[in-house]
């Protein structure tokens, strides 16, 4: 019997046995340049988007993001029906793009979209403290939005107990599931962070994401799921962190690996 409980967001499925789910960036600087990206990610049928507010000219304009996200949620409805959005403002010092807001806005602009109801999920950084944390927690629980604690080290690879505690921070916070993403320099740290996966899939009770980035990294984001990480992300029309894999290629390996594997990761192979 699975330990860590299956999240639904939508029709889809973190945390179960069979393929990751795929996440496709949008990193578009406007709304239009958004609608191009929509236009050729939609095609490849990824399993969620995740919007890159860091990325976004207007992401100080609190309402522009509201009608964009608005605009975003009814066109992915026309063209493919029911799909997670996931929405992102991801920190300069954790990887992102340099942003004109400041922790408090960053906050403001997490409960403005959740009070309109136009995303699915929250990426919050476990690094912008626990007062934030709860309060970003607490405005999405009561719009029914699920919360995503994240953490990325753009530098390295931290020590597997390093790693481990920000797994234990998320579920101690309450996030919904947790996210840790890691530079490797050697095939050690891509062995660290895929052990420590299969160790947080098996004792916690949220579902994990685990990301290697950059080329020696890349390989976690054919094989992660594997080992218990629940989502994997691939370019859309551009990427939003080094190392990322076009989505029709990733499917192609997903495909290969899963039949290799019988379908699914059976409870011998992850109790």
């Amino acid at each position: 019997m699975d330990k860590q409980p299956i999240l639904k967001v939508r029709g889809k499925e973190f945390g179960g046995r069979g393929l990751p789910l795929i996440c496709a960036p949008l990193v578009g600087e406007n709304a239009e340049a958004l609608k191009r990206e929509l236009e050729k990610v939609l095609p490849q049928e990824p399993d969620l988007l995740e919007w890159r507010l860091d990325f976004f000219d207007s992401v100080r304009d609190f309402d522009a993001v509201v009608r964009v996200a608005q605009t975003l949620r009814r066109r992915v409805g026309r063209l493919v029906g029911e799909l997670p959005l996931l929405f992102t403002i991801r920190s300069e010092k954790e990887g992102g793009h340099p942003i004109p807001l400041t922790s408090e806005e960053r906050v403001g602009l997490y409960e403005a979209v959740c009070q309109a109801g136009v995303v699915d999920l929250l990426d919050f950084e476990l690094g912008e403290g626990e007062e934030n944390f709860r309060r970003v927690r607490e405005t999405s629980r009561r719009h029914g939005v699920k919360l995503m604690g994240s953490f990325h080290d753009f530098a390295g690879t931290p020590a597997p107990e390093q790693i481990m505690a920000k797994f234990r921070q998320g579920e101690r916070m309450g996030a919904d599931l947790v996210k840790v993403a890691v530079m490797p320099q050697t095939a050690e740290d891509v062995l660290t962070l895929l052990q420590v996966t299969l160790e947080g899939r098996k004792s916690l009770t949220i579902p994990v994401i685990t990301v290697a980035m950059g080329n020696y990294g890349s390989l976690t984001r054919m094989c992660g799921w594997v080992f218990g990480s629940s989502v994997t992300f691939a370019m859309g029309e551009n990427s939003s962190a080094p190392g990322q894999i076009p989505i029709d290629e990733l499917k192609t390996v997903l495909k290969v690996m899963q039949k290799a594997l019988g379908g699914y990761l059976s409870e011998s192979w992850i109790p």
